[in-house]
């Protein structure tokens, strides 16, 4: 089973998927939402169709504090709307500050040009958020397989 990351932006979305034993993460695509989350649940639709997926992660905007800000709220309504119509899915939130700063420096590191990182950064952030979320349940696996041979 695969894993689909989201980062969830007011003007784009961008998705990233895992592997199918969830070791590495491949970017998608960015998505332009035209102010509608319907674009959006349609390409999951599509992409739920082609590709085995039990998880979904959803990038939080929180502040650098950590705190929640209004852009936390609106992605909230939108992982709301992804539990409701995919109640069969995990749905799982991530803390994403400055997944787009990691991913604006890689796009620089690779003198990615003005025009296209536009179209790119949301996707590249999203490899990020899930890359967060594959690490850290790798993380949690290596130590509970510690403690069991203690």
């Amino acid at each position: 089973m695969r894993t689909l990351g989201i980062d969830y932006g007011e003007a784009r979305v961008g998705l990233a998927i895992t592997d199918p034993l969830n070791i590495t993460v491949q970017g998608l695509e960015t998505i332009q939402r035209h102010n509608s989350d319907r674009i959006i649940l349609k390409k999951i639709d599509e992409i739920l169709l082609k590709y085995e997926i039990d998880t979904i992660v959803i990038g939080m905007p929180y502040t650098l504090k950590g705190e929640k800000s209004q852009r936390t709220e609106i992605t909230e309504k939108f992982m709301h709307k992804l539990k409701c119509k995919y109640n069969k899915l995990k749905i799982i939130p991530i803390d994403e500050r400055l997944t787009t700063v990691e991913a604006h420096k890689t796009m620089n590191l690779l003198n990615v040009d003005k025009k296209k990182k536009r179209n790119i950064v949301d996707t590249i952030a999203a490899v990020y958020i899930l890359e967060t979320y594959v690490n850290s349940k790798r993380n949690n696996t290596n130590q509970i397989n510690q403690l069991n041979q203690n």
